[in-house]
Parts: C-alpha cells; sequence; structure tokens
C-alpha cells in the first residue's frame, strides 16, 4: 500500500470513528440538552453537529468533491432547536458518507491541486487533514459534554 493510499484510507476510516462516537452521544441525550448552552458564548452539542456538517461539506464534498453548495455557517452556530438527535445524526452521517467516498477515491493531482475554501489556499492533502482533525477536536467536546449531562 503506498503512501498515499494509506493517508487516505486511514482519514476516511477516521471520520468514520468519529461520527459513530458522535452518534453514541447524542443516543444518550434529551432534545433540551443537545441544544443547551453552558452560557450565551457557548456552542450547544446540536451547534457542533451542525458546525461539523458544513465543514465537511464545504471542506471535502463541495470542495474537493466539485459538488456545489452553499454554506450557511453563522446559521450553524445561531440555530438553537428544531432537529432532533436522528435528524441530526442522519444528516452528519449522510455527509460523512459521501465524504469517505470522495476521500478514498482522491487521486495525486487532486491531493496536490489547491483549493480555495472560506479564506484559505489548501492543498487536497491539507484540506483532508483539516477536516480530520477539526472533526476529531469537536468530536471530543462533544463527548465531554455529553459525559458531564449523563455522569
Amino acid at each position: 500500500m503506498s503512501v498515499e493510499a494509506l493517508f487516505l484510507q486511514f482519514s476516511a476510516d477516521k471520520l468514520g470513528e468519529f461520527n459513530e462516537q458522535i452518534e453514541v452521544c447524542l443516543g444518550k441525550l434529551t432534545f433540551d440538552q443537545i441544544w443547551a448552552r453552558g452560557s450565551q458564548g457557548e456552542n450547544a452539542i446540536g451547534n457542533l453537529v451542525l458546525h461539523l456538517t458544513g465543514n465537511v461539506r464545504q471542506w471535502i464534498v463541495s470542495s474537493l468533491g466539485g459538488h456545489e453548495w452553499a454554506r450557511d455557517r453563522d446559521g450553524e452556530f445561531s440555530a438553537s432547536g428544531g432537529l432532533s438527535a436522528g435528524e441530526l445524526a442522519a444528516g452528519l452521517r449522510g455527509t460523512v458518507d459521501e465524504a469517505r467516498d470522495i476521500i478514498r477515491g482522491l487521486d495525486t493531482e487532486r491531493l496536490l491541486r489547491t483549493y480555495d475554501i472560506q479564506r484559505f489556499h489548501s492543498s487536497g492533502v491539507e484540506a483532508v487533514y483539516h477536516v480530520v482533525e477539526h472533526f476529531a477536536m469537536h468530536t471530543g467536546q462533544i463527548i465531554f459534554v455529553t459525559k458531564s449531562f449523563t455522569s
């Protein structure tokens, strides 16, 4: 297996693992817990799930995958309810599954190409790496808050 293939497979697998951890957390929480904010400056778990969905869709599905999509990043953080655990999980799962397929199918040319994403000029490698590390960070936050609600 090449280093490139190993990187792509590992990245796709990690996104799947993190997504599963978030789904477990969502399954343990009530609607009110999913949308609870500790203070005005904090994000609810629901906001973090919406944010991850938007981030993965923008960076991987739209940019690397070439699918048209307009992101409402501010809306991800301003939402204060409306979606259930199942709806949040389904939206994130669909996006992650689509992104994992795109990641697994990337070739050298697409990994080396420069993409303009948000305000950044990133190679395909950097975009994949950004998404996996960003997803890991927010997964940890979701796990921490879930433990505080359920312990």
